[in-house]
């Protein structure tokens, strides 16, 4: 049974570890993966043609190290690796990606309830040095989610990686159209982005966000949209038919920030860069705020 976190602005369904969704890909603690605000919905699926949702993301949905799996490259072929936040994988080439179907040896997980907030706990195995416990906590405050992570390594190597959250963001199941506008608080060079696919030009880029003049009928993605530099972690989407905003904010500066989407679907995503020596820890927030615009 999903857990349910309520009050009379929002309600947040969020799964179990075990439940649902079980791809080798996102986080299996804490899988947001419905989200209303006064009973508008603002979260959907990842491809509405395929809602396979043992595989698919939704919702709040995040993930550890897209690019590469902790301590991927140590294993050999036939061996385990870790994806922070699901389990053990088993290598089968030599190149790691994240949407591949991997054999999974999930982590133990332990899950505390509490008013108004869940608490859940991944603890991994020691294998090839590395080794971890990440704890989130998932609260809900009025107009406003929460999510703490905790993450200490328990290993005797290095752990270097990333996580970020890929929010699927509908608002009121409403299609990509001029309505929306996602706004940042620095100014955009396009020049400095890694990578630009915007096959329709239904995305536009402006100063300091970007806006939609049609119906994208392929997906479009623009990566480092700082140019590398750190800026304050935080986006603002509006739907200015509707009426409501959703912004989320980090308490750590990044220096990676993506925007992916299709015709359905709009997914700013902060990254938070992690270092942590054997023994010890670090933590994060991230905060959605919802809000209705004001005239």
């Amino acid at each position: 049974m999903p857990h349910l976190l309520k009050n009379e602005l929002l309600e947040i369904q969020i799964d179990n570890p075990l439940e649902n969704y079980n791809f080798s890909r996102f986080d299996w603690t804490g899988k947001i993966r419905t989200v209303k605000f006064k009973n508008t919905p603002l979260t959907t699926v990842e491809n509405i043609d395929n809602q396979q949702e043992s595989i698919l993301g939704q919702g709040f949905y995040n993930e550890f190290g897209i690019d590469t799996a902790l301590g991927f490259e140590e294993a050999k072929v036939g061996e385990w690796f870790h994806k922070i936040g699901v389990g053990l994988l088993k290598k089968t080439n030599s190149a790691y990606a994240f949407n591949e179907k991997y054999e999974i040896s999930p982590a133990i997980f332990t899950v505390k309830e509490a008013l108004n907030k869940l608490l859940i706990t991944c603890q991994s195995k020691l294998v090839n040095g590395f080794a971890y416990q990440l704890t989130k906590t998932i609260s809900l405050q009025e107009g406003s989610l929460s999510i703490h992570y905790a993450l200490k390594n328990t290993g005797n190597k290095t752990i270097i990686t990333d996580e970020y959250v890929h929010n699927f963001i509908n608002i009121n199941q409403s299609n990509i159209s001029p309505s929306y506008q996602l706004k940042f608080p620095f100014r955009l060079q396009p020049h400095r982005f890694i990578e630009t696919v915007n096959p329709e030009k239904k995305v536009d880029i402006h100063s300091k966000g970007f806006g939609f003049n049609g119906l994208p009928n392929e997906p479009f993605f623009f990566s480092n949209l700082s140019g590398h530099k750190a800026v304050k972690a935080v986006w603002e989407l509006q739907h200015l038919t509707h009426g409501i905003a959703i912004r989320e904010s980090g308490n750590f500066k990044t220096n990676k920030i993506n925007l992916w989407g299709w015709q359905h679907v709009i997914s700013p995503e902060l990254f938070y860069k992690i270092n942590i020596a054997a023994g010890q820890s670090t933590s994060w927030i991230r905060k959605y705020e919802f809000y209705v615009l004001s005239n």
